[in-house]
This record gives C-alpha cells, sequence and structure tokens, in this order.
C-alpha cells in the first residue's frame, strides 16, 4: 500500500469514528443538559453545555472528512485537504476556548448565588457522562501520525472527560460534606485546563494553516 493510499484508508476510517462520536455526544448532550437544569448541578449543567458545543466542533471534524474524501473523488475542483482538516481543527480549538470562557463565567455567577442541588442524580448523569467519553476516547484514538482535525475530536473528548470527571468528584463530596462550593469550583479549574489544551491546539493547527517550520540550514 503506497502513501497516498494509506492516507487515504486512515482519513475514511477517522470520518467513521467521529461519526459514530457525534451521535454518542449528542444524545450524553441532552442528558446532561436536563437532568443538568432538574438538579440544579453546576458541574454537570457546564458538562451539557460543554459537550453542546463539542456536538458543533466534532461535527466540523465529521463535515471536513466528509468533504476531503467526497471532493478527492472528482476531478471538478481541486484543494489541500490537509489545509482544510487543519482548518477544522483551528476552529473547534477557537469553539474549545469560548467554551471555557463561558464555564468559568457562570462557575463564579453560581458561586455568588448557590442553590440546593439533587447530588445522587447529578452523579449517576455525571458517571454516564465519563462512560461515554471514555468510550469516544477510544473510538478517536490515533497513531503518530499528526492529524490537526482528529487531534482535535481527541482533545474535545478529553476536555469533555475532564468536566465530567471534575464534576464527579465535586458532587460526592459536595454531598457528603455538604460543600456546595466545590459544585462551582469544578468548573473554573476545568475552563483552566481547557485553556491550556485549546491553546496548544490553536498554535499546532495554526502552523498547519499557514506552512510555518522552520528554515532547512
Amino acid at each position: 500500500m503506497n502513501k497516498n493510499t494509506q492516507t487515504e484508508t486512515q482519513a475514511q476510517s477517522n470520518e467513521k469514528r467521529t461519526k459514530w462520536v457525534v451521535i454518542l455526544t449528542t444524545i450524553t448532550m441532552i442528558i446532561e443538559i436536563t437532568f443538568g437544569y432538574w438538579t440544579n448541578s453546576m458541574a454537570l449543567l457546564a458538562d451539557g453545555w460543554h459537550m453542546a458545543t463539542h456536538v458543533f466542533a466534532l461535527g466540523l471534524t465529521w463535515i471536513a472528512y466528509y468533504v476531503a474524501r467526497k471532493y478527492s473523488e472528482t476531478e471538478k475542483y481541486v484543494f489541500n485537504k490537509e489545509k482544510l482538516l487543519a482548518l477544522s481543527g483551528f476552529t473547534s480549538a477557537i469553539i474549545l476556548q469560548i467554551v471555557a470562557v463561558i464555564m468559568a463565567v457562570e462557575s463564579v455567577i453560581r458561586l455568588l448565588n448557590p442553590v440546593d442541588i439533587l447530588f445522587p442524580e447529578a452523579i449517576i448523569v455525571a458517571v454516564i457522562g465519563l462512560f461515554v467519553n471514555g468510550l469516544s476516547a477510544l473510538f478517536l484514538h490515533h497513531d503518530n501520525h499528526y492529524d490537526p482535525n482528529i487531534h482535535s475530536a481527541y482533545i474535545h473528548v478529553l476536555a469533555d472527560g475532564l468536566t465530567s470527571l471534575t464534576a464527579i468528584f465535586a458532587l460526592v463530596i459536595g454531598m457528603y460534606l455538604k460543600i456546595y462550593w466545590l459544585d462551582c469550583l469544578s468548573g473554573i479549574l476545568s475552563s483552566i485546563v481547557i485553556t491550556k489544551w485549546s491553546v496548544d491546539l490553536i498554535t499546532n493547527s495554526g502552523k498547519e494553516l499557514i506552512n510555518f517550520k522552520k528554515r532547512q540550514g
């Protein structure tokens, strides 16, 4: 199998895996947002809305693979598929950063205006979200060949996993020790870590877009 054929095969595999992750993420997003409002959990609600933007971002990833495959099979159009994938990754990273800021602001507001939380129900849904994120990460795990598009999708899933994990921790501790502010603190801490990931992704995909590299010799 030559290099071009291998690349095409890998892209098709990435497209299929991303599609399944979009489906799983959409279902989980609806559940988390619904239960987040019902249980009054900022951690769970932040995870749900965070996942909602990832549905959009992961959707962009899937569309990028679809478009690249569709138009590579015709002779009517010519374009750089690597640039398309890098653009999708860059766009996803920008969305991820916006989400991090929104999460931080909403968490601070809830911290200043606390409400009662239905802890058991929120914990169950957060665990389901973490399971789905773990399954999605397995779908999107890729080899050493750097593809900004699939890497951006992978980072989005890891970010979702982080918010689910911190939500579970904050909810469990809050339920047993009656420390309600931990629910809000988990949202703030998650937004800080996600910011680090999004900046790295913006940098890497941005370099791909403008062919930024060291001069040879």
